[in-house]
């Protein structure tokens, strides 16, 4: 392709603010490589989420300063699918575990994990599909407004 005297090259993919895009659209690869980074960003801090030694409230400032950035990079871009969502909220239930801990069932004095619905009770912020729901419609808001005269890479969208 040629524009303004430059020549560029046609190429199937291509990495760009640390996603990777390609000609189709196709995402799978991209998020399979998203999951890893959050497995491996939240492996690195497992020791202080499991910590008996600091209080909840620390650790979900940690989860939300340290873990959910590095999850939601992007993903404004992206449209999810169920499986991918659910994905998500699988991650985010993991971290959530850790986080709290088990619960001693009052009947049996026996621990056991804590079911979603409980964890959902105990974080009182927005699920992580709700906050890139939101931050995708945000996102749209501003490509929205933005002048004809102003390309984005969301243009196509």
């Amino acid at each position: 392709m040629r524009i303004n005297n430059s020549t560029f090259e046609r190429v199937e993919e291509f990495k760009y603010l640390g996603t990777t895009l390609t000609h189709q659209n196709c995402i799978p690869e991209e998020i399979k490589s998203r999951l890893r980074l959050e497995n491996a960003c939240c492996h690195s801090v497992q020791n202080i989420l499991s910590s008996s030694l600091l209080i909840k409230n620390l650790k979900i400032k940690i989860y939300r300063t340290i873990i959910l950035p590095v999850v939601l990079y992007g993903r404004e871009t992206w449209s999810l699918t169920l499986r991918e969502e659910r994905k998500l909220r699988v991650f985010e239930n993991m971290v959530f575990r850790r986080i709290f801990g088990p619960s001693r069932d009052e009947v049996t004095g026996e621990w056991r994990r804590l079911h979603n619905e409980e964890l959902s009770d105990l974080y009182s912020s927005p699920n992580i599909v709700r906050v890139i729901k939101s931050r995708r419609m945000r996102w749209a808001g501003h490509v929205a407004r933005m002048g004809e005269e102003r390309g984005c890479i969301g243009s196509w969208w």
